[in-house]
């Protein structure tokens, strides 16, 4: 029988043809039977694709051909084509859509002027060492707060990743500015840029969690500072790190502990859900509880690792089981 993967990988790098790199990067795929999501900007390229395993190494092998590429880092991830509905391929201003591609700066070593990078022990170090002054402020959108998070997490009110440059801006998080503050996203690739956005609005002390909570449970399952389970952009929605992860998330509908989001029945409505168990078995056809609006369509993210662009909600199946 044979054997799927997934492979997830971004890098920041300078490439003045995305459009060359778009052709490229899609007939390499096609060609390869691959499938999933692939972002070209000016700032470098992020994607997620899976398939056959051997078709999958093969990818890996001729995007490294690039002489910008060469230094990606590629992560391997359970998963197959069948978690994507399709190959997408696509050119863009910003990797992750912050709504500020003029204030990125990227060099061929990456992020100019981001965060320092922490490997998740030296995270934990950093908060035994100095405790309560260590603030962890989430990169991602509110709704994947939810289900997971750093204890004690600061959570932006954030609907899309662009509207973080505005919530920087409006002066609430002003008072955290001399302390030690920990970004932290799915995979890292969000955190690049937003820690960088922060030092340039007179953040002190930035740090970015390297690799993202996805390397962080890898390493530390539920052992650590991590608590519940991380939403992501396929068709498993959330995953979790161990047997002993808790569920932080309540039910729309009754309350009860929840971790699983499912597309709202209503097909002119964009949100998702996040539902229980027992009440996903008693309404199968659920409809937002307090009335149908628009979910956040984020342009960033799909990925277990990392956060190429796309509408997690077109992509979500309706289940009542995660894998």
């Amino acid at each position: 029988m044979a054997q799927h993967r997934i492979v997830l990988h971004y890098v920041f790098t300078p490439l003045p043809d995305p459009e060359a790199v778009v052709l490229w990067q899609r007939a390499l795929c096609e060609g390869l039977g691959l499938r999933g999501r692939i972002i070209v900007s000016p700032h470098g390229l992020n994607g997620t694709v899976g398939g056959e395993v051997g078709a999958v190494k093969q990818y890996v092998r001729t995007t490294r051909s690039h002489p910008g590429l060469r230094d990606m880092v590629f992560k391997w991830s359970d998963g197959s084509a069948e978690d994507f509905p399709r190959l997408s391929v696509k050119v863009r201003d910003e990797l992750v859509s912050f709504g500020a591609p003029g204030e990125l700066e990227v060099d061929e070593h990456g992020v100019v002027g981001g965060g320092t990078r922490l490997r998740p022990a030296e995270v934990d170090e950093l908060v035994a060492r100095r405790g309560e002054e260590v603030v962890f402020f989430d990169g991602r959108n509110a709704h994947e707060a939810r289900i997971g998070r750093f204890r004690g997490a600061v959570v932006p009110d954030v609907a899309h990743t662009r509207d973080f440059v505005a919530e920087l801006d409006s002066g609430k998080y002003d008072h955290l500015k001399s302390r030690p503050v920990v970004t932290y996203c799915t995979g890292g690739i969000r955190c690049e840029v937003l820690s960088a956005l922060m030092r340039r609005r007179g953040f002190e002390e930035v740090y970015q969690l390297d690799g993202g909570i996805a390397e962080y449970g890898r390493e530390r399952g539920d052992r650590g500072l991590w608590e519940g389970s991380l939403y992501v952009f396929d068709r498993r929605m959330h995953v979790e790190f161990s047997p002993e992860a808790v569920t932080i998330g309540s039910c729309e509908r009754c309350g009860a502990p929840a971790n699983s989001f499912v597309n709202c029945a209503d097909r002119t409505c964009r949100a998702l859900v996040l539902a229980c168990p027992g009440c996903l078995d008693e309404h199968p056809d659920l409809t937002c509880p307090t009335g149908c609006g628009t979910a956040p369509d984020d342009e960033v993210q799909h990925d277990l690792h990392h956060d190429p662009q796309h509408d997690p909600q077109h992509d979500a199946r309706r289940t009542r089981s995660s894998r």
